[in-house]
């Protein structure tokens, strides 16, 4: 049997689940009897090809790592090139949307509209990009449901790293009454150098050089990139749905080398911290800088690592830590997403 996949966005994420899957197919078919093919790639830079019987992965990579797209992929019958994003999505044989477009998570556009295409023409959707879970978890899960398609997101919160599946799988059956989180790396390692004796801004600057922080650092710094893992932790785990409004959030701005020793002449770490808290039916979520007790599992967290604690009513507080980005390990959360769907159809 086989099972046809196209990939909306052919960045570094896209290249990192086609380079998995490469390497993976002969285990996947062992797996589950199912040969999965690449059928179709659109990108709005690195162009769109498209051909109902698969493409040469090992083409396709090293055409966009040599020349920086796919448009001299070889031509040959039946090949299609030119599609746009939508056009791909209903116009290909493609059963799964791998959707990794590059996305303005203030308005989750064109993920969003790339889900309903894709849920409306009857295909499961896996991906990465955080705002449609965030901000329209409620519609996109009720139209994926009404159309019989599943709807993989595991790699927006903690990348390869299980922070939604373990709660929803492993604790099932806990009451989980808090959640608390180092969700950011470059966060986090700016933190730790700062410990180390940095400035603020020379940390940053290091974080920028390293790769962990872009050139405009607001989304990290601040806080919102965390707000949106907040955001979507609450409605997928607790069942919650909140808005960026029902979030507290301030990040590092005014922090000091003199906050860093302050907390460690207490015995504590400073920590930017997503909080949710159930009580009596309400949530309360925040994303704020923290004193964090040195006996305390997210105190040891360093560097660009990101870690979970999810306090249940029967399993007490247990924790989990992993690498929150990176081209593997995104691209291996798409990966066991999409396995998980074709599990599903064995």
């Amino acid at each position: 049997m086989e099972h046809k996949l196209a990939l909306i966005g052919f960045g570094t994420v896209g290249q990192g689940f086609a380079e998995i899957l490469e390497q993976r197919q002969g285990w996947l078919a062992e797996e589950t009897g199912i040969n999965c093919k690449i059928v179709a790639i659109s990108d709005t830079h690195k162009g769109s090809v498209y051909h109902p019987d698969g493409l040469d992965i090992q083409t396709l990579l090293k055409l966009v790592q040599r020349e920086g797209t796919v448009d001299s992929y070889p031509q040959k019958e039946g090949l299609i090139r030119g599609l746009n994003s939508i056009q791909t999505i209903q116009q290909t044989n493609a059963q799964t949307i791998i959707e990794v477009a590059y996305t303005d998570v203030k308005t989750g556009q064109p993920a969003i509209a790339h889900c309903e295409t894709a849920f409306e023409a009857g295909k499961h959707v896996v991906m990465s990009n955080k705002g449609p879970v965030a901000l329209a978890y409620q519609s996109l899960s009720q139209l994926a449901q009404a159309n019989d398609v599943r709807w993989g997101f595991e790699g927006t919160v903690m990348s390869g790293t299980p922070a939604l599946r373990m709660p929803i799988t492993s604790l099932a059956g806990n009451r989980i009454k808090r959640i608390r989180g180092i969700l950011n790396g470059t966060t986090n390692y700016i933190l730790t150098r700062m410990e180390e004796g940095l400035a603020y801004d020379e940390a940053l600057t290091e974080a920028q050089e390293r790769g962990y922080a872009e050139a405009d650092p607001t989304s990290d710094v601040e806080g919102y990139d965390v707000m949106y893992k907040v955001m979507i932790l609450a409605q997928v785990v607790l069942g919650h749905a909140i808005t960026a409004d029902d979030v507290h959030v301030s990040g590092l701005s005014g922090m000091t080398l003199k906050d860093i020793k302050n907390a460690a002449e207490k015995g504590k770490r400073l920590k930017l911290l997503a909080d949710l808290m159930v009580e009596d039916g309400e949530i309360n979520a925040s994303v704020q800088l923290v004193e964090v007790d040195r006996e305390d599992p997210l105190a040891a967290i360093m560097g660009p690592k990101n870690a979970i604690t999810y306090t249940c009513d029967m399993s007490g507080d247990v924790t989990l830590v992993g690498a929150g980005a990176g081209k593997k390990e995104t691209g291996y959360a798409l990966f066991i997403d999409l396995l998980n769907i074709l599990r599903d159809q064995i």
